[in-house]
Formats: structure tokens, C-alpha cells, sequence
């Protein structure tokens, strides 16, 4: 039995794998969706003092209060960089595989802000624009999106902790179906790179929706 916790990218709650985990459940695993500070169903606890840093510790929070050991961490989009952070700052044993889906893969320093294009620079600016600290949701997104910590999207990521490299197994499945994706970069140089495997699904950047069953296939390789 693997334990996955999923933690969804920005604008999303836990909500979002809300079909997957029943299937993973349904599969024999353990699987724990996240909803970080300030968003969700935790929208009420937002604010300009939210960042990275913050949802980092979410993470870390549900990892030691569920007492969870050789975790699958499960990052899309924006939480590329938080279970990122995670697994750099978890004690041992806690996290044995990285997946990321169409996400940010940070190095120290780095932050969302920068590592993605112009186009969504100027999607957080303009959704900052009500009152400069949270970043509203795109048109098209779930009814269910709520507004994003704008710090979460500025914060350069602090690495360093030595967990990283205790994590030998790390998958990148590349979402190719969508038109100003920022991750295509990603996707080729990750494909060069022997400590990663790399996938590609032919979708929309919501995979959960678009391509359910073979991104679950993905998860569930090797467990």
C-alpha cells in the first residue's frame, strides 16, 4: 500500500482530486488531498503574511499530524514548488517519490513568479489588481477557485534542507495539449536527466479532468 498527498496548484483546493483519491482509495491505497493556507476552504485564513513558506509547512503539518512515512508527494502546477520544499525539509523516511504534473521544478532561489512566462506575470498582476494581496482566479477555472495568496507566487523558495536528496524516485508527466504551457522547457531538459522519468499526456493542463485514468496509471506504476 503507497500513501499519495496530493496537493493541488494554484486557485484549487483539495477538492480537486476529490475523484482521484476515491479511486486510489478504491485501488487499495492511502491518499490524502491537501487544501493549502488561504485557499479553498481555508480561503478565510489568507492574508499578505500567506507564501510559499506557509504552504510549505501545510504540508509538513498534515505529513507528521497523519503520521505519514515513505510518502508519494503529488505536485501540480504552483505545488511543484511546495512539495518541492517539502520533501527538501522532511525528517527521513517521510517522502520516498516526487511526482509532479505540468508543475514548477525549482531550484534554490527560485520562485513561481519567475520560472513561469510573461503571460502568466501578467495574469497574477492584473488578478492581484482588487487589493494587491491575492491573486483572483482566472476566467474558466471550477466555480470552486478561489483567490491565491500573491506572496505564494513571489517567494523564492529556500533550499538547502538535504532532503532532496534522499528522493530517488521522481516522475514529470508533461501535460502537452494546451496552448502558452510554460512547462515544455521543463519536460526537455527533465528528459535528458537519468534521475528522472518523464511522461507526456496528450491533454488540457487539468488532468484530473482530461486525462484521469492514465494519469492515475502514471501514479500507480511501480507501486
Amino acid at each position: 500500500m503507497a500513501t499519495f498527498v496530493l496537493v493541488p496548484g494554484g486557485w484549487h483546493g483539495g477538492w480537486y482530486y476529490s475523484d482521484l483519491v476515491d479511486r486510489l482509495r478504491g485501488a487499495g491505497h492511502r491518499a490524502l488531498a491537501v487544501t493549502l493556507s488561504g485557499v479553498g476552504e481555508r480561503a478565510h485564513l489568507g492574508g499578505s503574511a500567506v507564501n510559499l513558506d506557509t504552504h510549505i509547512e501545510d504540508v509538513l503539518a498534515v505529513l507528521e499530524s497523519e503520521r505519514v512515512t515513505d510518502a508519494v508527494l503529488v505536485g501540480h502546477s504552483y505545488a511543484g514548488m511546495v512539495i518541492t520544499g517539502v520533501a527538501d525539509r522532511a525528517d527521513p523516511g517521510m517522502v520516498r517519490r516526487l511526482v509532479y504534473s505540468d508543475a514548477y521544478v525549482p531550484q534554490d532561489g527560485d520562485s513561481c513568479w519567475e520560472l513561469t512566462t510573461e503571460a502568466f506575470r501578467q495574469l497574477f498582476l492584473e488578478g492581484a489588481r482588487k487589493d494587491g494581496i491575492s491573486v483572483q482566479p482566472p476566467s474558466g477555472l471550477d466555480a470552486r477557485a478561489t483567490a491565491q495568496p500573491l506572496a505564494s507566487f513571489l517567494q523564492r523558495i529556500t533550499l538547502g534542507g538535504g532532503g532532496l536528496d534522499r528522493i530517488a524516485t521522481r516522475d514529470y508527466v508533461y501535460l502537452s495539449g494546451w496552448t502558452g504551457t510554460p512547462f515544455a522547457d521543463v519536460y526537455e531538459k527533465l528528459s535528458a536527466d537519468p534521475g528522472w522519468r518523464t511522461h507526456v499526456l496528450e491533454c488540457g493542463h487539468n488532468v484530473v479532468r482530461d486525462a484521469p485514468g492514465e494519469f492515475e496509471e502514471i501514479l500507480l506504476r511501480g507501486e
